[in-house]
């Protein structure tokens, strides 16, 4: 007599079956893109960021002289349905933190930074040197 083995390989197969469907969105662990832009004047930093508004980032310069650019979005929506008293609810929660270590020749004191159109543009204007004309009369010996 052979031994039987029991095996519920049920189970998996209903959890795949209902979190595998293309019904059900998928987690998205990608970072939004990043652009630099450089001009003889300024460097320019632009962060893809649909959806998201002026209260959603934080962007500073930390004690290294480094640009920190914080994003973080929390959304909750219910919706109830008063025929079958159905809730439902759906959370969004987005954090992106990104570090860049910046040139010697930005002005750090006017670095300016805006969102329009799902867009995150940080200025960074680059220091303008002053060009001293090294004119003078040399004595012939």
């Amino acid at each position: 007599m052979m031994p039987m083995m029991r095996t519920n390989n049920w189970i998996p197969t209903v959890f795949n079956d209902l979190f595998d469907a293309d019904f059900m969105p998928k987690a998205n662990a990608t970072a939004p893109a990043i652009n630099v832009k450089e001009s003889d004047k300024a460097y320019t930093v632009e962060l893809a960021a649909p959806g998201m508004k002026k209260e959603d980032f934080n962007v500073h310069i930390n004690d290294e002289g480094n640009l920190i650019i914080k994003m973080e979005s929390k959304q909750e929506h219910k919706e109830e349905d008063k025929n079958t008293r159905y809730l439902r609810r759906e959370f969004s929660y987005s954090k992106y933190e990104q570090t860049l270590i910046l040139p010697d020749d930005v002005n750090k004191e006017q670095i300016s930074a805006k969102v329009e159109n799902g867009v995150l543009t940080v200025d960074l204007p680059k220091l303008v040197e002053e060009k001293v004309k090294v004119s003078r009369q040399i004595d012939i010996a």
